[in-house]
């Protein structure tokens, strides 16, 4: 292609490309910054480099008590989440039962809601089972609202799966259990690994339940633990963009690690015509 005949690409993605990178920059900036010495000034480069403020932060006891509660939430969400919904999953897209039609759509009636508007039925709840201020109550609350959206991602990926390859595996004497072990989830790593991605960052990021849910600060997630640097009066804003770093490292590590299941199509070549 004739780079003259794309130059008004580049003059459309560079300024794109600058204004999405230009408030991350920024927070890099805070977060090296010694103190409150980054100004107010519109350069998102700092002058002065210095990780005392990522020091700070890791040598608090209590942020890597609340970063363990994190991945362990967290954790607790993408197993249940990406459990269930692989199973509920597979039964909507292969099976006929009665409500399976208004089962389907009261998942996704559910996902038509933000998940604050819950905030009380799910605090009563937990209040009564003696969840509250429980890592497990928070991590079934966050699975709740992640497996409706999980289960229709992934039955919409169940049904681009060839029904002749679960025939012949029972023609061999394969029961369901092994079909759906042995095949259908294999072949499905591609969606399984954007269901627990997303499960993940559902769990990681959250901060509204959790700030409600939890009272003590040793049961504090880092998203309502980041909180506690923005005051009525003052906001420590050095201390707020490093923890703001480290909370998007996971995530940034968990996208890079599942990358490769993200784009490889392995049904491609799965039916031999």
């Amino acid at each position: 292609m004739n780079r003259r005949s794309t130059w008004w690409k580049h003059a459309i993605l560079v300024p794109l490309t600058v204004a999405t990178l230009y408030p991350v920059l920024w927070v890099v900036k805070m977060a090296v910054t010694p103190g409150e010495e980054f100004g107010l000034s519109a350069n998102p480069f700092p002058t002065t480099v210095s990780l005392v403020n990522f020091e700070t932060l890791l040598s608090e006891p209590l942020f890597w008590r609340q970063l363990l509660n994190s991945i362990i939430v967290a954790g607790i969400t993408t197993v249940l989440g990406v459990a269930l919904a692989c199973s509920a999953a597979y039964a909507f897209s292969r099976f006929e039962f009665p409500g399976r039609e208004a089962s389907m759509n009261g998942l996704l009636v559910t996902q038509m809601f933000p998940g604050v508007i819950m905030a009380i039925p799910l605090y009563i709840l937990l209040d009564v089972t003696g969840l509250l201020n429980s890592l497990s109550g928070l991590a079934l609350c966050y699975a709740t609202t992640s497996i409706p959206f999980c289960v229709w991602m992934l039955k919409g990926y169940f049904d681009t799966i060839p029904t002749e390859l679960e025939q012949a595996a029972v023609i061999d004497g394969a029961s369901q259990w092994t079909i759906f072990t042995k095949i259908i989830l294999p072949l499905s790593r591609p969606a399984v690994a954007v269901t627990a991605l997303f499960s993940f960052m559902t769990a990681w990021n959250e901060f509204i339940l959790a700030a409600t849910f939890m009272s003590k600060e040793e049961a504090f997630t880092l998203p309502v633990a980041l909180q506690a640097y923005v005051g009525d009066r003052s906001t420590d804003w050095g201390l707020f963009a490093a923890g703001a770093i480290l909370v998007s490292l996971p995530v940034m590590a968990l996208f890079f690690l599942l990358q490769k299941q993200l784009v490889e199509g392995l049904t491609a070549g799965s039916v031999k015509g």
